[in-house]
């Protein structure tokens, strides 16, 4: 069986310790603790150190998120329907807006959990080819055989794995 993985980058507005990304530093920690308790959910990256994670992205620092859920349901229900809806709702105050696709889906064996450079080449492989099995965005998704679901709007939301 398989699982989702997700990665979602932002690029903040600041540096992370000036006091306009207060908000989000303040929340980071709640919202983290949330997704780990929020059912479906396996994995994200940075658990350990409780600490948002840096990267380097076409050469602009960015904030990386790489998580593992049991299936779309599961991470749309933590996304959309619960207190990190909230702070979704405040993005743009802490982040610039991109052109480019920021979050890319992609499926994984159980147990695989996927780091910083495999999760950004996802997400470049995204940007460059669009929507695939190999990496989806999150209204045009594919199944874990490989079969696109279609738009959400369209009643196309991914079945409930086990």
């Amino acid at each position: 069986m398989a699982e989702l993985a997700q990665v979602n980058i932002a690029v903040p507005r600041a540096p992370l310790d000036d006091p306009a990304m207060a908000g989000f530093a303040n929340a980071f920690d709640a919202v983290a603790k949330l997704a780990e308790a929020s059912p479906g959910f396996r994995w994200r990256l940075g658990a350990a150190s409780g600490h948002a994670v840096l990267a380097t992205a076409a050469g602009v620092e960015v904030v990386v998120n790489v998580s593992v859920w049991r299936d779309y349901r599961s991470l749309h229900q933590f996304v959309y329907r619960s207190a990190h809806g909230h702070a979704l709702l405040r993005r743009r105050e802490w982040f610039a807006s991109t052109r480019q696709p920021a979050t890319a889906l992609w499926w994984v064996r159980r147990g695989v959990r996927p780091d910083v450079e495999q999760a950004l080449a996802r997400l470049r492989f995204l940007q460059d080819h669009g929507p695939s099995p190999r990496a989806f965005s999150l209204l045009r998704q594919f199944t874990e055989d490989g079969r696109l679901i279609g738009r959400r709007g369209a009643g196309g939301l991914a079945p409930s794995g086990g």
